[in-house]
């Protein structure tokens, strides 16, 4: 202690202060707790805090009880139990008090405890006093750290919402769905971007009945509050209704109607260039703290940077939209006979371009050709390859080419294109007349056929190896499989987009697709759309094309419903493939009785062109009108030289065609044509029964 003697300065007689009236003027009570006879002495200043009256506290702890609270009670008792128990010398607590008028008050108590040499506690002598003020402040505090935490949670969650927005719209719905602006207490928001020759659109304003007429498209340079933080590049705080009237005149009695106090509006900064303007406005505060006032900017900036990437975003899309559109038909030919739908979807997740594609290609005789197809990769060089792959597929069935002969030569113009890229393909050629259908597969999923009761069924097709990989493998054999599509039955072609799902079997993906077409509408558009709807609503990471086929009507036989193909020499495919195109049209035009005849006469007169001529033949056949119903083959070569028939040689080798020819059938004969000359013959066959 300070010598009073030794200081020159004068000091108060009762300095310094007893510690008892430091506990009094500090409303602090003591207490003196002897734990033998369980007596405990509380102080006049105890009393007070209790919030007793004399005569009402008899010396035992005991008779306080009226005052805690019974869970309060039992947890200052297992506190002190606990010190006693293990050793401690110190404790405290905070506790709740019941006062006289029923209110509750915190009270704080620290005790030390006294033990004598074996450790064994004999008495607690302590502090007991009012902390309901202390805790009041510690309590704002907390409320003032947490109402912080939580507007930096907002902002956290409100940026990390944004991180997934793709467009300009998920933007505005993240602001407007994600609560960041409910829980920042803003009314409505206003977002504009600024366009070129300093024009403003505004993308979005709420709620709904907001909207100031006029305010959709301003100028940089008008008095509007948007326009000005984009002009200067500084947010701009209004701080009150007045503020707001008197710095935007113009604005401001267009919206005083809807209570507005309070705005914030920020630039949104890219780049360090403006691409637009955010207003917040507010009808329940007047100003704004200075850790509002960061966060808000922090969000602007936060929202600025997915804006920009959201614009960024949509140019390419339209872009690379724009280019897949033109990769693709600009439009489907009307097919007699058919009823078409044809559909392509973009990735929604990782580039919105790919290599899928459908095709319609209109054929001479009544036929069609129908393509689907999907070249590997999902970017601008893939949809590239597919618009030339497209084209050269289109070219080489115009020219005539058998099917198979299509897919084979396509294969090798892709490998020649030196791409490293490859593409998977289905080609069927169909005669709508008959219902007859040629299909190649080039490493493509199978087709699916819907019957007209709505019953679908995957169709196997036999196939080859993806466009250009069969041509660097040597592997350019493309099997034909002939099917026949009765009337109302629907051809579902599409790519393998429609059915893979990441982490599921494609069999299923398969079964899936299968029961939404055989449950799907009968109008083929709506059933098209519908299939769309369930690639939208799964998303994916690759692209989707579809190409529904329906024959229309029944069967009716008429003069140049046909089928044709291109048989060129030294091509045994295309022979074979021939062939196999007679087979099934006796088949499907029910001449079963007379296939062998037919077979034999056609093979006959094809024989005789590729060997007498120096061109290939065009080989067509089918069903004539009349009396009776008969089927007709054509073979067209390019030579003027007539055939003749003549007896078998010596050898008994050559000589029999065209005397087959007259003996199998009911009528033949040659025709000249303007480059060349056509050898035709003619079978009667049954009436096909009636549905």
């Amino acid at each position: 202690m300070v010598d009073r003697a030794a200081g020159a300065l004068s000091l108060p007689d009762d300095w310094p202060a007893h510690p008892d009236l430091s506990l009094i003027l500090n409303r602090m009570g003591s207490f003196d707790w002897d734990l033998a006879s369980g007596l405990m002495h509380l102080d006049r200043t105890g009393h007070e805090v209790f919030d007793l009256r004399p005569g009402e506290y008899d010396g035992h702890p005991e008779s306080l009880a009226f005052r805690v609270p019974h869970d309060e009670a039992i947890r200052l008792d297992t506190l002190v139990a606990q010190a006693l128990k293990n050793g401690s010398e110190h404790y405290g607590a905070y506790f709740r008090i019941r006062r006289r008028d029923g209110s509750l008050r915190w009270t704080h108590t620290q005790g030390f405890v006294r033990r004598d040499e074996t450790g064994r506690p004999l008495r607690i002598i302590g502090i007991i006093r009012d902390a309901t003020e202390e805790l009041a402040d510690s309590t704002t505090r907390r409320e003032v750290d947490a109402e912080r935490r939580r507007q930096t949670s907002v902002v956290d969650s409100t940026t990390a919402a944004l991180a997934h927005a793709r467009t300009v719209q998920d933007v505005i719905d993240v602001l407007k769905d994600s609560h960041g602006l409910e829980h920042f207490g803003a009314t409505s928001l206003v977002m504009g971007l600024l366009e070129s020759g300093g024009r403003i659109h505004l993308v979005a304003d709420g709620p709904e009945g907001s909207f100031v007429p006029g305010t959709r498209y301003t100028r940089v340079d008008e008095e509007y509050p948007m326009s000005e933080v984009v002009r200067t590049l500084t947010p701009r705080f209004i701080e009150s209704e007045r503020d707001f009237a008197d710095s935007y005149p113009i604005l401001w009695p267009n919206i005083k109607e809807l209570g507005i106090t309070s705005a914030v509006y920020l630039p949104l900064i890219a780049q360090a260039r403006p691409i637009g303007a955010l207003g917040l406005l507010y009808s329940d505060r007047i100003g704004f703290s200075s850790e509002e006032r960061n966060l808000l900017v922090a969000l602007g900036s936060s929202i600025a940077q997915s804006l920009q990437r959201a614009v960024l975003y949509e140019q390419e899309h339209d872009l690379a939209e724009g280019l897949q559109q033109a990769m693709l038909p600009r439009r489907i030919p009307d097919v007699p006979g058919a009823q078409i739908a044809v559909r392509y979807r973009s990735a929604r997740l990782g580039r919105d371009i790919g290599g899928d594609w459908y095709d319609i290609i209109a054929l001479p005789g009544g036929r069609v050709g129908a393509v689907i197809g999907d070249v590997q990769g999902h970017d601008t060089h893939a949809a590239a390859v597919m618009g030339q792959l497209r084209i050269v597929l289109r070219a080489y069935a115009a020219e005539g080419h058998t099917p198979a002969t299509v897919m084979a030569r396509a294969s090798v113009f892709l490998d020649e294109l030196d791409t490293e890229r490859f593409a998977t393909c289905t080609y069927v050629e169909a005669d709508l007349t008959t219902g007859v259908m040629q299909l190649v597969r080039a490493g493509h999923v199978d087709p699916l056929i819907r019957d007209k009761n709505g019953s679908t069924r995957r169709l196997p097709v036999e196939g080859g190896l993806p466009l250009g990989l069969s041509a660097e493998f040597g592997g350019l054999e493309y099997p034909v499989s002939t099917v026949e599509l009765d009337p109302g039955q629907t051809l579902v072609l599409y790519t393998d987009g429609l059915i893979e799902q990441p982490g599921a079997d494609l069999d299923d993906g398969m079964q899936l697709l299968t029961s939404l077409v055989h449950g799907g509408p009968r109008d083929l558009q709506l059933l098209a759309d519908r299939l769309c709807r369930v690639v939208d609503e799964r998303g994916g990471d690759d692209d989707v094309a579809i190409l529904l086929l329906r024959r229309k009507g029944a069967y009716t036989p008429q003069t140049g419903g046909r089928l044709q193909q291109h048989v060129a020499q030294n091509d045994p495919e295309a022979l074979r493939s021939a062939r196999h195109m007679i087979r099934a049209a006796v088949a499907a035009w029910g001449a079963r009785e007379r296939a062998d005849e037919i077979e034999l006469a056609a093979d006959e007169m094809i024989t005789n062109a590729l060997m007498h001529t120096d061109g290939g033949a065009i080989v067509t056949i089918r069903v004539l009108s009349g009396p009776e119903r008969r089927l007709r083959v054509e073979v067209e070569d390019r030579s003027s030289a007539l055939p003749r028939r003549r007896e078998a040689g010596e050898s008994g080798v050559s000589g029999r065609g065209l005397l087959l020819v007259d003996r199998l059938t009911e009528a033949w004969g040659v025709e000249s044509r303007g480059s060349g000359k056509c050898v035709w013959c003619e079978f009667v066959i049954p009436d096909r029964p009636k549905s």
